[in-house]
């Protein structure tokens, strides 16, 4: 089997095109910093601040492409930061998810339900996934190694066919286990 690849997912958010107008202007399009692990991701030059009942975080990053809905991805740690309690969600989900203020520099936008904490996932191509047995939405225990080795639990399959393999863990997690990006992790076979 191909070794997974880690990919430390730090505090982010994806934005709808209304929200990225009114944030950085009217007409306003995505500047590519750099790809991502998954094709067609990347990470933009563009950032915001993020601000909740008890505090802000700035300088968090924008990742394109645009998309239908502004959601935005914290680790716990953030969470507390801002004030916000944020579900624990498959990317896409915002059923329950937290508020949030987002200022740019042309404006803000108050959002009643985009803050959430993003589920452990791994994504698969469609033959990484028949090679393992999986199919999307399965869960997985996956083994880190190194000094600080943890079993995770309740990792989600992601499979379409345009996924590259690489499994995602938010900051706080990535830490927990000593994970940095490009680190190699396994499946655990029941």
């Amino acid at each position: 089997m191909k070794p997974i690849i880690v990919g430390v997912s730090n505090r982010h958010l994806h934005l709808c095109q209304a929200d990225l107008e009114t944030l950085f202007g009217p007409g306003h399009e995505l500047t590519v910093l750099k790809d991502l692990g998954q094709p067609g991701q990347y990470a933009t030059e563009e950032m915001v601040t993020l601000v909740g009942p008890k505090g802000s975080i700035p300088n968090v990053r924008v990742l394109g492409p645009v998309r239908s809905q502004t959601q935005v991805e914290v680790a716990m740690t953030d969470a507390y930061r801002l004030g916000v309690k944020p579900p624990l969600r498959d990317s896409g989900n915002l059923e329950g998810a937290a508020p949030i203020t987002i200022e740019g520099p042309c404006g803000k936008v108050e959002l009643g339900a985009a803050v959430i904490l993003a589920w452990r996932h791994i994504h698969m191509h469609t033959s990484d996934a028949a090679a393992y047995g999986l199919k999307d939405k399965d869960t997985v225990q996956v083994r880190t190694g190194g000094e600080r080795g943890v079993i995770f639990e309740n990792v989600l399959i992601r499979v379409r066919d345009n996924f590259a393999l690489e499994m995602h863990v938010d900051t706080d997690e990535a830490n927990a286990a000593l994970l940095r990006n490009g680190a190699e992790v396994e499946i655990i076979k029941p």
